[in-house]
């Protein structure tokens, strides 16, 4: 047996040996995982099924009963990256796991805060200011990145929804319910691809300030690089590859 040294916390006589090992459990137990991502145990298949309920649910619409399918499925787990803003996950969150849904946009009743994430990522603890300008451009880069698997993703989806509409008149003792929860799902996809509009609307006008700031606080040649991929994030978003029909006509607000 290891000879172990007695310490004294509140009062309570423990061991090294003890006290490491609850350490270990209540660390290793609630801890998220690797990188910020959701800790596996916390994942499922359908675990941003949400998403559809919470759009149609804001905009005062039925969310459908029917399963969703690979490409749905497939459809909101891309969505959620960019639903969620940038930076809005504290580290501790990330650390013990947490996971939450997000209202939709046409939910809130506040104004767009377009200063919440410069403002973070000005105020976060870093070793200089270029860590900030490759923070700033990593998070620009990664949304080019899922822009195109989003809407890679959104293509096929939005097609046989289109396809699934056109044949609702063809289709031999169609129920009530079904025709609703087909419709239903339709406007649940639809919904999900402009959230995700808005977002990215919203994302490239919060980079745009971001930039300013840092440009004003600590001017840097990295700015151009910055610059250029916000550009490009936005020239991308006001050109998307695809559009959704509007089920909800209300303007965007950017302006914080």
């Amino acid at each position: 047996m290891p000879e172990t040294f007695p310490i004294r916390l509140s009062g309570v006589r423990r061991s090294f040996p003890a006290l490491a090992l609850f350490l270990t459990a209540a660390l290793g137990g609630c801890s998220g995982g690797d990188f910020g991502r959701t800790r596996q145990d916390m994942r499922s298949d359908d675990m941003h099924r949400w998403l559809g309920a919470e759009a149609t649910g804001s905009v005062g619409l039925k969310a459908s009963q029917f399963q969703l399918t690979d490409n749905e499925r497939q459809l909101r787990d891309l969505a959620y990256p960019l639903i969620e803003p940038p930076l809005s996950r504290p580290a501790w969150k990330s650390v013990w796991g947490d996971y939450q849904p997000l209202p939709s946009p046409w939910r809130q009743n506040v104004i767009f805060d377009r200063t919440a994430y410069g403002r973070a990522l000005i105020d976060e603890p870093h070793r200089s200011h270029a860590s900030r300008y490759s923070q700033l451009i990593g998070d620009v880069r990664d949304d080019i990145t899922r822009f195109e698997q989003f809407y890679g993703g959104a293509i096929p989806v939005l097609e046989l929804d289109r396809k699934r509409n056109a044949t609702l008149a063809h289709i031999s003792e169609l129920s009530p319910r079904e025709r609703a929860d087909a419709a239903a799902r339709m406007q649940e996809n639809s919904l999900i691809v402009q959230w995700v509009q808005q977002c990215l609307e919203r994302r490239v006008s919060s980079y745009r300030w971001a930039l300013e700031r840092l440009v004003l606080q600590a001017p840097d040649t990295m700015a151009a690089d910055a610059d250029r991929l916000i550009s490009e994030l936005a020239a991308q978003t006001a050109n998307p590859p695809v559009t959704a029909k509007p089920v909800v006509e209300r303007a965007l607000t950017t302006r914080g």
